[in-house]
C-alpha cells in the first residue's frame, strides 16, 4: 500500500495521558517505529511538539474524544498538520484493531492516507461557539429561575403573575423585592406598579394579599439576587461575544491559505 507520509504520528488521547506512535522512514528506507507517553499538562504537551519537530513529523493524528482532544489540538495545530479522526471513522476501516495498539494504528492508518479529518473551525469560530453556547445555558437558567419565582408567589397565594404581563418588569421587581424585603401591606405593594400596569390598584391589592412568611421572603430575595446575576452574566457575555463576532469575521475574510482549508477537513 501506497505511503504518503513518512513521518507521521498517532495519538492515543485520554484524560491524563497522551500515547505516542512515531513512523519515521529514514533515507535508508529502514521503517521505524517508537512508542512514548506524555502527561497532559500544558507543559507535557510542549514537549511532545518539540519531539516531533525535532523527528521531522509533519502529520499528526488523533480521536475526537469527548473534550481531552481539545488541548492537544490548541497546542499542536500550529507546527502540524493535525487530523481529528471521528472515532466511527476509524472503527470502519478493515483491520487488526483489537491486536494493534490504538496510536500504532491510527498512525499506520494515517501513513497510508486512510483518515479523514473532522472539520475543525478556526479559533475565533471556536470561541463563538463556547461564548453562544455559554449564553445559551445562561438564559436558560434565568427562565429556571423566574419559574422558581413563579412556584413560590403560588405557594403565599399571591397571584401577581394573573395581573402584570410580566413578572420580571420593572413594576413586578419593585413589588418583589419589597415583599423580601418585609413589606406585607397589599395597599403599599400595590401603589409600587399604579401607573406601570394595565392593573388599577384594586386587582393588584386583590392579586398581592396572601400567606407570606419569612421563608418565602428568603426564597424570594434569592431568586431575585441569582437572575440579577445571570443578567449581568448574560450581558458581559454578550458584550464579549459581540466582539469575538467581529474578529471571526475579520478572520473568516482572510485568504484561504494552509492545510486547515483543504477538503479533507469539510
Amino acid at each position: 500500500m501506497e505511503i504518503l507520509y513518512t513521518n507521521c504520528a498517532g495519538l492515543d488521547v485520554h484524560k491524563k495521558t497522551v500515547k505516542v506512535c512515531l513512523l519515521t522512514q529514514p533515507s535508508n528506507g529502514q521503517p521505524h517505529k517508537e512508542f512514548r507517553t506524555y502527561f497532559t499538562t500544558t507543559e507535557e504537551l510542549l514537549k511532545l511538539g518539540d519531539w516531533l519537530k525535532e523527528q521531522g513529523c509533519t502529520h499528526v493524528a488523533f480521536e475526537a474524544t469527548g473534550v481531552y482532544w481539545k488541548p492537544v489540538f490548541n497546542l499542536l495545530e500550529g507546527s502540524f498538520t493535525v487530523l481529528v479522526v471521528n472515532a466511527q471513522h476509524i472503527k470502519a476501516v478493515p483491520g487488526r484493531k483489537t491486536d494493534v495498539k490504538d496510536a500504532e494504528w491510527i498512525a499506520d492508518l494515517l501513513q497510508h492516507g486512510l483518515l479523514k479529518a473532522s472539520f475543525i473551525p478556526s479559533v475565533p469560530q471556536r470561541e463563538l461557539r463556547d461564548l453562544t453556547r455559554y449564553r445559551v445555558r445562561l438564559t436558560e437558567e434565568k427562565a429556571r429561575e423566574v419559574n422558581r419565582v413563579q412556584k413560590t408567589l403560588e405557594d403565599t397565594n399571591l397571584k401577581l403573575g394573573d395581573v402584570v404581563s410580566d413578572i420580571m418588569g420593572k413594576a413586578s421587581r419593585m413589588i418583589l423585592q419589597a415583599i423580601a424585603d418585609g413589606e406585607s401591606d397589599a395597599g403599599r405593594l400595590a401603589a409600587l406598579a399604579v401607573g406601570r400596569v394595565r392593573a388599577d390598584q384594586g386587582q393588584l391589592e386583590a392579586a398581592l394579599k396572601g400567606n407570606v412568611t419569612d421563608h418565602h421572603r428568603f426564597l424570594l430575595q434569592e431568586h431575585l439576587t441569582q437572575i440579577r446575576h445571570l443578567e449581568q452574566a448574560i450581558d458581559d457575555t454578550g458584550a464579549i461575544l459581540n466582539q469575538t463576532a467581529s474578529v471571526a469575521r475579520e478572520f473568516a475574510q482572510l485568504p484561504l491559505l494552509g492545510w486547515r482549508n483543504k477538503a479533507s477537513f469539510e
